[in-house]
């Protein structure tokens, strides 16, 4: 089973095998978390909940009335590939959808894997789309490295060698950290030559892996050699999402296939701060003010998005218009169930509570 390194401000990302849907009420339960970072729980107390989590779970309800789950929550939190679009193709019905429920005084919140955008160019991609969603409500996995190093007073004086794309370097640069790395080690290539010695750079504390289209093995070997000489260089991961929506015509490899490569050289296990890890879900548990059981996320990755919220305490629905289909939720071989399921985010539109 995959497991990342404890950290002190979050609970590590678990594999599918060992997690399940938590034991509430889609419509009722107690709050789990409110506000504040969340210290890692002991080692005891992750296998105590697992274990009450495996010996629960229950196959996930089709989602028959939406009215019901929307009045039942305060904020939905949405994956955005597979959720709101597929590559750059908005998905059917998804603006009315957001109308909708913000006519009803909900709270949106989008929270994506993908790191090669910052929050601002993500803004910008919404609009392109037609929809108009402020900065502030956009966390995606490149802001989330930042603000982990944030969070764990990482010296300015150490460098970052980032393993990924443009939006992992705004985001540094936003939060005042030094970086190299990123597109511009795209070019780069080594001669292997007899008693070649590649050099790299003493002061770098960190490398930040994500999903990265210039991934080549001058990169490989250049984190490498951080993690493994750098005294207490971290290993950290945006996500290891195995597959990705370049486009709406098939699936891509994804970051996690980056991750695997650096994990496999340094046989080191990665920080992972994106989904399903907690950090962001208890870094807008602290932003916002918000109560978990008042929240729903929405997603179309049963290991990803939903065991993400699954981990913060919330309602899950899984949508079918991205990575997982009906015949793999209903899968024997699958562990992790949603509280509810539908084909489309648009279904809100349209299921209504069936009359007597």
């Amino acid at each position: 089973m995959l497991q990342v390194r404890a950290s002190p401000t979050f609970l590590p990302s678990t594999s599918s095998s060992s997690s399940q849907a938590p034991t509430h009420s889609p419509f009722s339960g107690k709050s789990q978390r409110r506000g504040g970072l969340a210290a890692a729980p002991s080692a005891n107390r992750v296998a105590r909940r697992s274990g009450v989590v495996m010996a629960a779970a229950a196959a996930a309800a089709k989602l028959e009335d939406a009215d019901a789950l929307i009045d039942s929550v305060e904020t939905f939190i949405f994956d955005c590939d597979g959720v709101i679009w597929k590559g750059d193709k908005l998905i059917d019905g998804v603006p009315e959808t957001l109308d909708l429920l913000r006519s009803k005084g909900k709270r949106l919140v989008f929270v994506t894997n993908n790191s090669t955008k910052s929050r601002k160019q993500y803004g910008k991609k919404f609009e392109t789309l037609g929809m108009s969603i402020d900065e502030e409500e956009i966390f995606a996995s490149s802001f989330a490295a930042a603000a982990y190093l944030q969070s764990i007073d990482f010296p300015k004086d150490k460098k970052v060698y980032v393993i990924g794309e443009e939006g992992i370097l705004k985001e540094l640069e936003l939060a005042g950290f030094q970086y190299l790395g990123g597109p511009t080690d795209g070019d780069k290539k080594i001669e292997l030559k007899p008693g070649f010695y590649m050099e790299h750079d003493e002061d770098v504390g960190a490398v930040v892996v994500g999903f990265d289209r210039y991934f080549n093995y001058y990169k490989v070997q250049y984190g490498t050699l951080c993690i493994r000489e750098n005294p207490g260089c971290l290993f950290i991961a945006t996500n290891r999402d195995a597959v990705t929506h370049l486009t709406d015509a098939q699936e891509w490899a994804g970051g996690g296939s980056m991750v695997g490569a650096i994990l496999g050289s340094t046989k080191q296990e990665p920080l992972v701060v994106g989904k399903p890890s907690t950090f962001m879900m208890d870094y807008l548990a602290k932003k916002f003010g918000i109560t978990t059981s008042q929240i729903c996320m929405v997603g179309d990755r049963l290991d990803t998005d939903i065991l993400f919220g699954q981990n913060g305490g919330c309602k899950t629905l899984l949508v079918l218009s991205g990575v997982t289909s009906l015949q793999t939720l209903q899968s024997p071989d699958n562990s992790i169930q949603p509280d509810f399921y539908t084909n489309q985010l648009s279904d809100f539109l349209t299921l209504k509570a069936a009359t007597v």
